[in-house]
């Protein structure tokens, strides 16, 4: 296994973690956003760290934007069918899933073009 699938791998593994701890040792705020809001940061999170992995092989997903706006995309098509019925990732139509959904892909790429890129010698 290579440096790079072993962070992502590692980190996918501490996102698991931290869905299956969750939030019930929480404030009654952070147990509700935890609730209503985690998995609308983490998946998208988690996604665009899979994309990462493929880069190399796909020229098209090298560039972070174009990693990002599609996690963005598909996440938000999700949310989409949400509100018309058609349920994919979750059964409760949110709007502020789309800002949690952008926050999660900003962070992911703020992650991987600036955190592990400074503390991996590796991540390019």
């Amino acid at each position: 296994m290579n440096n790079k699938r072993l962070v992502v791998v590692i980190t996918l593994l501490i996102i698991a973690s931290l869905f299956i701890i969750g939030a019930d040792w929480a404030s009654e705020n952070i147990h509700r956003f935890f609730h209503n809001y985690f998995a609308d940061i983490a998946i998208p999170f988690g996604y665009y760290l899979l994309l990462v992995l493929l880069e190399d092989k796909y020229k098209l997903i090298r560039k972070w934007y174009i990693k990002a706006v599609t996690i963005f995309a598909l996440c938000s098509l999700s949310e989409t069918l949400q509100y018309f019925g058609f349920y994919a990732l979750a059964r409760v139509f949110d709007p502020f899933d789309y800002v949690m959904y952008a926050s999660g892909v900003l962070l992911a790429a703020f992650t991987d073009r600036i955190i592990f890129k400074r503390l991996f010698s590796f991540w390019q």
